[in-house]
Parts: structure tokens; sequence; C-alpha cells
């Protein structure tokens, strides 16, 4: 019988990981991120402050840290390389973009839709927020040129990648602070897809089963 052990560990991670960071954005958003300390954290969340260390190594991490670089290159990954950069980069946006919110938009957001949004809150009206997040931004670019695929040892191959992907960010960029200030009214995956249209034209945000 195969050993559950690690199975377990990873799914109690994960769950820990999910109950101290939405006990982080609640108390940022009730008091304010200045206000609130890693300690108030950990107490809201049962843990000790150690532990919330362990999972989110600075206190910005606690609004910062998700899951859409993984959701966006997996979606890359798993486009056809035929397409182009720009393409295949915004469809996976668009399409991650929705699962994060469950589809939902306005009164009907889903609970991610809500946490997503109150997130993105935080991230708007917190410098400190706003300067990590342009380390984030790398990351996820860097995460979007490495799905790719390609020969990234080509100079020529890997400047191409990284411009796509900083081209389509900047769009995402425009188009979450615009759902932010919306409070999510709009359909999130629309608002990204009519940002990349501006930039790319109409047809890039199309999210078809060939997309």
């Amino acid at each position: 019988m195969p050993d559950q052990h690690p199975t377990l560990r990873a799914q109690r991670r994960v769950e820990t990981q999910r109950t101290i960071q939405a006990q982080a954005v609640r108390l940022f958003t009730e008091r304010g991120y200045d206000a609130t300390t890693v300690t108030d954290v950990a107490e809201a969340a049962g843990v000790s402050a150690m532990t919330v260390y362990r999972h989110f190594p600075t206190k910005e991490d606690l609004v910062l840290v998700d899951q859409h670089g993984r959701l966006v290159a997996e979606r890359i990954a798993a486009s056809s390389a035929a397409q182009p950069l720009v393409r295949r980069i915004g469809s996976a946006l668009i399409a991650s973009a929705g699962t994060l919110t469950g589809g939902s938009s306005g009164n009907d957001l889903t609970a991610s839709g809500q946490f997503l949004l109150a997130r993105l809150r935080l991230m708007i009206s917190t410098p400190a927020l706003r300067a990590k997040h342009l380390d984030n931004h790398y990351a996820l670019q860097q995460a979007i040129v490495g799905a790719l695929g390609g020969d990234t040892t080509d100079p020529d191959t890997a400047f191409r990648a990284q411009a796509a992907a900083s081209a389509c960010l900047a769009a995402m960029h425009t188009a979450l602070v615009r759902w932010a200030e919306d409070d999510g009214r709009t359909d999130l995956p629309d608002v990204i897809a009519k940002a990349l249209a501006a930039v790319f034209g109409d047809d890039i945000g199309d999210t078809g089963p060939d997309a």
C-alpha cells in the first residue's frame, strides 16, 4: 500500500497556508496593513509566529503569495507552440483569472473571487505591497518564459519571450486595477481580454478550443 503520509502532510501544509493567509488578509483589511503584526496574524490563525514565517518568509508574502503563476504556466505549457507568443500568454492569463474568480462577478463573486479582490485592494493601497509586487511580477514573467519552451539559450528567442510576457503582464496589471476599482462588479477574464485587445488586437483574447 502506498505511503499516504507525504500526501497528508502536503494537504495539511496547504490548509495551514490558506488559513494563515485568509486571517492575514482579513486583519489587514479590518485594521490596516501597517497596524497589523505577524504575531496578530499568528494568533488569529491559531499558530505560532514561527509557523507563519515558515509558510510566508515576509509580511508582504501574506498578501502576495498565490497560485497564479502555476495556473498560468500550466495553461501555457498545454497550448500549441505554433500560436503567437502573446496569444498563448494572453489566453492563459484570461483562463487562470476565470479559475481564480470561479467565473463570477459582482454580488455573485465566489469566496475565492472575494479573496482575490481583497488582496488586490491591499496591493493597490499599500506602498510596501506595491513595491514587493514588482518582484512577484518578475517571477511570474520568468515562469511564463519557462512554460513557453523553446531554445532559451538563444538570446533572440529568450528576448522575444521576455518581451511578450512583460507586455501581456502589463496589460493584465491594468485590468486587475480596473477590476478592483470596480469592486469586482465586472467579469475579470473579460476585463483582461479587453486590456489585451487594446494592446494586441481584438483576437488576442480568444480562449476557444484551439487557443
